[in-house]
C-alpha cells in the first residue's frame, strides 16, 4: 500500500514503522512511503501507466538500517 507524504507517515518513517521512501530527482520532499511488496511495485506500474508514462523506471538505495530509496522516474 502506498501512503502519500504526511506528517503522519513521516514520523513513521522516522521511527522505523516503514520500509520503503519514495522520492522524485530533485524534489527534497518525498512523495510518499510503502513497506516494498510485488504489490506495492505493481501499483507504482499503474499509476505511472495511468499518468502516461512511457516507461517506468525506479532506482533503488538500500540504507545501512536495512530501509529503501526509492527514486521514481520515467521516460
Amino acid at each position: 500500500m502506498i501512503h502519500p507524504y504526511n506528517n503522519a507517515t513521516q514520523t513513521r518513517w522516522d521511527r522505523g514503522e516503514l520500509k520503503v521512501q519514495l522520492s522524485q530527482p530533485n524534489n527534497p520532499r518525498p512523495i510518499g512511503y510503502c513497506d516494498g511488496t510485488e504489490a506495492d511495485a505493481a501499483e507504482l506500474q499503474s499509476m505511472a501507466e495511468m499518468e502516461g508514462a512511457e516507461q517506468f523506471l525506479v532506482h533503488k538505495k538500500i540504507l545501512k538500517t536495512g530501509r529503501e530509496i526509492w527514486t521514481l522516474g520515467g521516460g
